[in-house]
């Protein structure tokens, strides 16, 4: 199997893109820092990407938006209250599992 040179031209530009996605806050931020909006602000970027990516997942893996947000709506109430990660998806899960269950019985 050939690779076509437009291939290596391709791995090359995202490799690089990689590269200065991790090394640029790297160099810009090399001093302790000492602005607390921006510390703060930085605090809370993995949470909000990670909110991101998943929220829009949750709604449209299941058969339908009722048990989507029947999961969701399950899954916010048992981690406000402090339980740990595999306890918040087992309960979703189970939710899920359930209101497809029924809407596979009635309908």
């Amino acid at each position: 199997m050939t690779v076509s040179p437009t291939f290596w031209l391709y791995l090359a530009v995202m490799a690089g893109t990689t590269y200065l996605i991790r090394l640029i806050p790297l160099q810009l931020f090399k001093r302790k820092m000492k602005n607390r909006f921006v510390f703060s602000f930085l605090y809370y970027v993995p949470y909000a990407v990670l909110s991101a990516m998943i929220v829009p997942a949750v709604f449209y893996e299941t058969g339908s938006i009722i048990s989507a947000s029947v999961g969701f709506v399950v899954a916010s109430a048992v981690a406000f209250f402090g339980k740990s990660l595999p306890v918040v998806a087992a309960c979703s899960c189970l939710s899920v599992f359930i209101c497809e269950a029924v809407r596979q019985y009635l309908l």
